[in-house]
């Protein structure tokens, strides 16, 4: 009886079935549905179905804001160094080169002029898969530069900070950075060009501490991390329990450290009518 017998045509069909694309799919971390990649572009890496923002880099935050995706990259040959001989679990040279490799990057940050709307502007992005988006010589390297071009240039400048803070590897290096930057910028100020600071998750350390706050406006995206020392730090420090929320960009922005959160969908927008606005 054929209840039976196996039929070829079903067997067939089974061993013609093709597994997708590696990449094509993604999956919400907070949702936990999948999402595909030509949704997620479409909704400018914001989950669609819970509004969570998606983790992302350089090259989608210069997708998502540059018009067409025109820009110029700026100080692109700029490597890190290894002053100190730095070796932990491995040595720091080869920590480099394996990050280069995996990401196709030279360094936690990329630098770029373009226009959001024909508005000219500089935005410097770091990347978190860069060793975390440390902040290590050449982030702040690149950061002081883009500001040089933008006061020689009147251009105005928007920092994107993602970042688990200073670069260990670098140690006193990295921490000069802070100062630098710090300083750069008061120039900037000086020089009355505009200062743009969008801080995204996650955004901690010595970022924070400097030039992550310093924006002549401060900006976030929503439920992003921002803060300088971790939550567990903090609690076996004040030997207190933290509030609900603590360390959320909706937390920080009640407590006057931010002017607006605003949607990674709208954000192109707002900054083309602050950048139309400071122009006028």
């Amino acid at each position: 009886m054929a209840w039976f017998k196996r039929e070829k045509k079903v067997l067939v069909r089974l061993l013609k079935k093709k597994e997708a694309p590696d990449g094509l799919w993604n999956k919400c971390p907070n949702c936990k549905k999948a999402l595909h990649t030509a949704d997620q572009i479409e909704n400018k890496y914001v989950c669609q179905y819970c509004d969570y923002h998606l983790r992302i880099g350089s090259k989608e935050y210069f997708q998502v804001l540059f018009d067409d995706n025109k820009f110029t990259e700026l100080f692109s040959n700029l490597t890190s160094g290894d002053p100190l001989n730095f070796t932990d679990s491995k040595p720091y040279t080869e920590r480099l080169v394996e990050s280069m490799t995996k990401t196709g990057l030279k360094d936690a940050i990329r630098a770029a002029h373009g226009k959001i709307e024909g508005e000219d502007i500089i935005i410097a992005c770091m990347d978190f898969s860069f060793i975390g988006g440390s902040m290590g010589s050449v982030v702040g390297e690149k950061i002081a530069r883009s500001i040089d071009y933008a006061i020689k240039h009147k251009v105005p400048f928007l920092m994107i900070s993602k970042s688990g803070g200073a670069r260990m590897m670098e140690a006193a290096f990295s921490l000069m950075q802070m100062a630098k930057t710090s300083a750069k910028l008061a120039l900037l100020s000086q020089a009355k060009v505009p200062y743009i600071s969008l801080l995204t998750d996650p955004t901690t350390g010595g970022v924070t501490a400097s030039y992550a706050m310093l924006g002549d406006i401060n900006i976030a995206e929503p439920g992003a991390l921002i803060g300088f020392a971790g939550p567990r730090v903090i609690k076996e420090t004040i030997k207190k329990d933290l509030p609900k929320g603590f360390q959320t960009a909706e937390f920080v922005l009640e407590h006057g450290f931010l002017d607006f959160i605003v949607d990674r969908r709208m954000m192109k927008a707002k900054l083309a009518a602050f950048l139309k606005m400071m122009k006028n």
